[in-house]
């Protein structure tokens, strides 16, 4: 299960106390003061794996808490700080403070961390000739974690129009296919490797329509996704096989873009007309040039393959030069 969002509570550790001790002898009988400082608390903090590639564990922990520190003892002895709690999160998570929503970290690339809350300083001990006291609490929070995917290209596009089949065709990847609408509920990543050393990270954006960028169809839940994406390959039904426009669906998919976020669009986009196989599909295709004269258009079948290796080299062509200007 994709999960995309959570809200954790944590807490980190409390300071040990220190010592009142003295220390006597036979020749000292009043008393040296000798006790020690308490240990400080553990942090917790939260640190990217590569590993991981959702928030689902969040759903069913969500009280973190790190290790006190212990006392202190006699003969000056300082208590042990208490252990970090390090707590594995997915690449491209983003630390917001669920009480005013302000953004605490973004953790984007394997081995990132941030202390969200830090342990408490031990008590001082008795030993440098003043009272002892208590150690402080450790910091503690509530948290919300919110996952954006890190891929290089996002194929994005109207319900039906080709995205699983495509992703799976030039992938591992191997999302649910079916001959109807919203069958992808959830993003999907997968790796184009051209050829040797020649690989980027793709994800299959679920569909989006009209009013997306308000929340319907999820679509705000997903369009958050593509923020991260170097490339958009904007996939478009050229067959209209359910009776849509392949040009109106281009305009209006890239005004969900642009309501929800100007950012999306000043991304390059490479325009696959798909189901190219399918006869309807040619004049569709002449159709979209005549009115998109200026722009660079792919004719592709992600069912037949037809097309698809000239798209991936334009995409991974483009995609390796915003790497290197990175």
């Amino acid at each position: 299960m994709f999960i995309d969002e959570a809200k954790i509570y944590v807490k980190a550790g409390k300071g040990g106390d220190g010592c009142n001790s003295f220390y006597r002898d036979k020749w000292n009988r009043v008393g040296s003061p000798d006790g020690g400082f308490g240990g400080d608390g553990g942090n917790v903090i939260l640190e990217v794996d590569g590993n991981i590639q959702t928030l689902l564990d969040f759903q069913y922990r969500q009280h973190h808490e790190a290790a006190s520190g212990t006392h202190g003892s006699s003969n000056h002895k300082k208590g042990k700080r208490g252990e970090d709690l390090r707590i594995k999160v997915p690449p491209g998570t983003i630390v917001r403070d669920a009480v005013n929503g302000l953004l605490l970290r973004d953790l984007v690339n394997i081995g990132d961390f941030a202390v969200i809350a830090r342990g408490g300083h031990g008590g001082k001990g008795n030993s440098r000739n003043h009272p002892n006291d208590e150690g402080a609490p450790g910091e503690e929070k509530t948290v919300i974690l919110e996952l954006k995917l890190i891929a290089d290209a996002g194929i994005i596009g109207y319900p039906n129009a080709g995205k699983s089949t495509l992703i799976s065709r030039i992938s591992s990847a191997h999302p649910k296919i079916a001959n109807y609408p919203f069958t992808t509920k959830e993003p999907v990543l997968g790796v184009v490797k051209l050829y040797e050393d020649a690989t980027f990270v793709v994800a299959e954006i679920p569909g989006l329509i009209e009013g997306a960028h308000e929340g319907r169809g999820l679509g705000d839940k997903f369009l958050k996704h593509i923020e991260r994406t170097k490339v958009l390959i904007h996939l478009i039904d050229s067959a209209a096989c359910d009776g849509r426009d392949p040009v109106t669906d281009y305009r209006k998919l890239n005004n969900e873009l642009k309501l929800y976020s100007k950012v999306l669009t000043k991304k390059t986009q490479f325009i696959a007309l798909n189901k190219a196989d399918i006869p309807p599909a040619k004049d569709n295709i002449r159709k979209f040039k005549k009115k998109y004269p200026s722009k660079k258009v792919y004719p592709v079948s992600a069912a037949t393959g037809e097309g698809v290796k000239e798209l991936l080299e334009a995409v991974y062509k483009k995609v390796a030069v915003l790497r290197r200007d990175e």
